[in-house]
Protein backbone atom coordinates (compact mmCIF):
# COMPACT_ATOMS: atom_id res chain seq x y z
CA UNK A 1 0.00 0.00 0.00
CA UNK A 2 1.67 3.13 -0.80
CA UNK A 3 1.59 6.17 1.59
CA UNK A 4 1.20 9.59 -0.02
CA UNK A 5 1.70 12.99 1.93
CA UNK A 6 -0.49 16.02 1.80
CA UNK A 7 1.53 18.71 0.49
CA UNK A 8 0.96 21.03 3.17
CA UNK A 9 -0.78 24.03 0.95
CA UNK A 10 0.49 26.92 2.39
CA UNK A 11 -1.67 28.68 5.88
CA UNK A 12 -3.84 31.76 4.78
CA UNK A 13 -3.97 30.50 1.33
CA UNK A 14 -7.67 31.07 -0.36
CA UNK A 15 -9.82 28.87 -1.09
CA UNK A 16 -9.55 27.63 -4.65
CA UNK A 17 -13.30 28.30 -6.25
CA UNK A 18 -15.18 25.14 -7.31
CA UNK A 19 -18.08 24.52 -9.12
CA UNK A 20 -18.50 20.42 -9.12
CA UNK A 21 -21.20 17.86 -9.35
CA UNK A 22 -22.90 16.00 -6.42
CA UNK A 23 -24.36 12.93 -8.03
CA UNK A 24 -26.51 12.17 -5.08
CA UNK A 25 -28.71 14.92 -6.27
CA UNK A 26 -27.53 15.47 -9.94
CA UNK A 27 -26.98 19.31 -8.06
CA UNK A 28 -24.17 21.73 -8.67
CA UNK A 29 -22.24 22.62 -5.30
CA UNK A 30 -19.99 25.75 -4.98
CA UNK A 31 -17.70 27.50 -2.93
CA UNK A 32 -19.97 29.96 -3.34
CA UNK A 33 -22.63 28.51 -1.63
CA UNK A 34 -20.88 28.36 1.87
CA UNK A 35 -20.21 32.50 1.83
CA UNK A 36 -19.49 33.37 5.72
CA UNK A 37 -18.56 29.78 6.69
CA UNK A 38 -16.21 27.80 7.72
CA UNK A 39 -15.72 24.73 5.48
CA UNK A 40 -13.84 21.48 6.12
CA UNK A 41 -13.27 20.16 2.26
CA UNK A 42 -12.24 16.77 2.59
CA UNK A 43 -10.52 14.86 -0.85
CA UNK A 44 -11.55 11.10 -0.41
CA UNK A 45 -12.06 8.39 -2.88
CA UNK A 46 -13.99 4.64 -2.23
CA UNK A 47 -11.57 2.13 -2.26
CA UNK A 48 -8.16 3.88 -0.69
CA UNK A 49 -7.82 2.02 2.71
CA UNK A 50 -6.98 4.82 4.45
CA UNK A 51 -10.14 6.79 3.52
CA UNK A 52 -12.30 3.52 4.46
CA UNK A 53 -10.32 3.03 7.79
CA UNK A 54 -11.73 6.53 8.53
CA UNK A 55 -15.33 7.05 7.05
CA UNK A 56 -17.34 6.28 9.89
CA UNK A 57 -15.62 8.12 12.05
CA UNK A 58 -15.37 10.66 9.65
CA UNK A 59 -18.85 11.14 8.68
CA UNK A 60 -19.98 11.18 12.04
CA UNK A 61 -17.43 14.02 13.05
CA UNK A 62 -19.29 16.11 9.72
CA UNK A 63 -22.19 15.81 11.50
CA UNK A 64 -21.18 17.18 14.44
CA UNK A 65 -19.57 19.97 13.42
CA UNK A 66 -22.19 20.69 10.88
CA UNK A 67 -24.73 21.32 13.87
CA UNK A 68 -21.57 23.87 15.27
CA UNK A 69 -22.00 26.00 11.87
CA UNK A 70 -18.91 24.18 9.61
CA UNK A 71 -19.75 23.70 5.83
CA UNK A 72 -18.85 20.36 5.24
CA UNK A 73 -17.94 18.97 1.67
CA UNK A 74 -16.10 16.12 0.29
CA UNK A 75 -14.36 16.08 -3.53
CA UNK A 76 -13.29 12.41 -5.57
CA UNK A 77 -10.97 13.49 -7.81
CA UNK A 78 -10.01 9.86 -9.19
CA UNK A 79 -9.66 8.51 -12.46
CA UNK A 80 -12.53 6.28 -12.75
CA UNK A 81 -11.81 4.92 -16.17
CA UNK A 82 -9.22 2.98 -14.22
CA UNK A 83 -10.96 3.11 -10.79
CA UNK A 84 -14.43 2.26 -11.39
CA UNK A 85 -15.20 2.21 -7.33
CA UNK A 86 -15.33 5.69 -7.46
CA UNK A 87 -17.43 6.32 -10.46
CA UNK A 88 -20.08 9.03 -9.84
CA UNK A 89 -22.57 6.03 -9.56
CA UNK A 90 -20.42 4.06 -6.85
CA UNK A 91 -20.43 7.97 -5.10
CA UNK A 92 -24.13 7.94 -4.58
CA UNK A 93 -23.88 4.42 -3.16
CA UNK A 94 -21.02 5.67 -0.12
CA UNK A 95 -23.42 8.51 0.25
CA UNK A 96 -26.14 6.07 1.25
CA UNK A 97 -24.02 3.61 2.77
CA UNK A 98 -22.25 5.97 5.38
CA UNK A 99 -25.01 8.15 6.00
CA UNK A 100 -23.02 11.13 4.33
CA UNK A 101 -24.85 13.99 5.43
CA UNK A 102 -23.06 16.40 2.87
CA UNK A 103 -22.00 16.95 -0.26
CA UNK A 104 -19.73 14.39 -2.15
CA UNK A 105 -19.10 15.30 -5.28
CA UNK A 106 -17.55 14.75 -8.52
CA UNK A 107 -14.18 16.43 -9.60
CA UNK A 108 -14.09 14.56 -13.13
CA UNK A 109 -11.12 16.90 -14.99
CA UNK A 110 -9.44 16.83 -11.55
CA UNK A 111 -8.87 20.77 -11.86
CA UNK A 112 -10.40 21.09 -8.31
CA UNK A 113 -7.98 18.50 -6.77
CA UNK A 114 -4.61 20.34 -8.81
CA UNK A 115 -6.09 23.69 -8.04
CA UNK A 116 -6.08 22.45 -4.08
CA UNK A 117 -2.52 21.05 -4.27
CA UNK A 118 -4.72 17.73 -3.35
CA UNK A 119 -2.05 14.71 -3.46
CA UNK A 120 -3.41 11.91 -1.34
CA UNK A 121 -7.04 10.32 -0.40
CA UNK A 122 -7.72 11.55 2.83
CA UNK A 123 -6.39 15.19 1.97
CA UNK A 124 -8.00 17.63 4.57
CA UNK A 125 -8.50 21.42 4.34
CA UNK A 126 -9.89 23.63 6.94
CA UNK A 127 -11.16 27.53 5.70
CA UNK A 128 -12.27 29.77 8.19
CA UNK A 129 -15.14 31.56 7.67
CA UNK A 130 -13.74 34.32 5.06
CA UNK A 131 -12.02 30.69 2.78
CA UNK A 132 -8.70 31.07 4.27
CA UNK A 133 -6.44 28.21 5.01
CA UNK A 134 -6.37 27.62 8.74
CA UNK A 135 -5.63 23.65 8.87
CA UNK A 136 -4.23 21.27 6.72
CA UNK A 137 -3.23 17.54 7.47
CA UNK A 138 -4.08 14.71 8.77
CA UNK A 139 -7.38 12.90 10.45
CA UNK A 140 -5.47 11.34 13.39
CA UNK A 141 -2.67 9.27 13.65
CA UNK A 142 -4.49 5.93 12.84
CA UNK A 143 -3.18 4.27 9.73
CA UNK A 144 -4.71 0.77 8.17
CA UNK A 145 -0.85 -0.40 9.19
CA UNK A 146 -0.61 0.33 12.82
CA UNK A 147 -3.34 0.19 16.12
CA UNK A 148 -3.84 3.45 16.75
CA UNK A 149 -7.71 4.25 17.47
CA UNK A 150 -9.77 6.16 14.50
CA UNK A 151 -11.02 9.49 16.96
CA UNK A 152 -10.01 12.49 14.63
CA UNK A 153 -8.25 14.21 17.60
CA UNK A 154 -6.06 16.24 15.27
CA UNK A 155 -8.95 17.38 12.66
CA UNK A 156 -11.70 17.81 15.67
CA UNK A 157 -8.50 19.92 17.83
CA UNK A 158 -8.43 22.35 14.93
CA UNK A 159 -11.97 22.55 14.17
CA UNK A 160 -12.85 23.52 17.67
CA UNK A 161 -9.44 26.04 17.63
CA UNK A 162 -10.96 27.80 14.55
CA UNK A 163 -14.34 28.05 16.40
CA UNK A 164 -13.47 29.14 19.34
CA UNK A 165 -11.29 32.40 17.42
CA UNK A 166 -8.11 30.54 18.49
CA UNK A 167 -4.83 30.90 16.24
CA UNK A 168 -4.24 28.12 13.42
CA UNK A 169 -2.97 24.83 15.51
CA UNK A 170 1.02 24.77 15.53
CA UNK A 171 1.63 21.42 14.72
CA UNK A 172 -0.33 20.24 11.90
CA UNK A 173 0.88 16.63 10.32
CA UNK A 174 0.77 15.85 6.83
CA UNK A 175 -1.92 13.42 6.15
CA UNK A 176 -1.12 10.28 4.51
CA UNK A 177 -3.31 8.34 2.25
CA UNK A 178 -3.26 6.69 -1.37
CA UNK A 179 -2.02 9.07 -4.15
CA UNK A 180 -5.00 11.03 -6.10
CA UNK A 181 -5.02 8.30 -9.45
CA UNK A 182 -4.19 10.86 -11.88
CA UNK A 183 -5.98 10.54 -15.31
CA UNK A 184 -3.00 9.99 -17.89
Amino acid sequence: MARTPSNMLALSTPAPDFALLEPATGQTVRLSDFIGKPILIAFICNHCPYVIQIREVFAQMAREYQHRGVAVVAINSNDVVNYPDDSPENIVRAVKAFGYTFPYLFDETQNIARAYQAACTPDLYVFDANHRLYYRGQFDDARPVNDVPVTGADLRHALDSLLANLPAPEAQKPSLGCNIKWKE
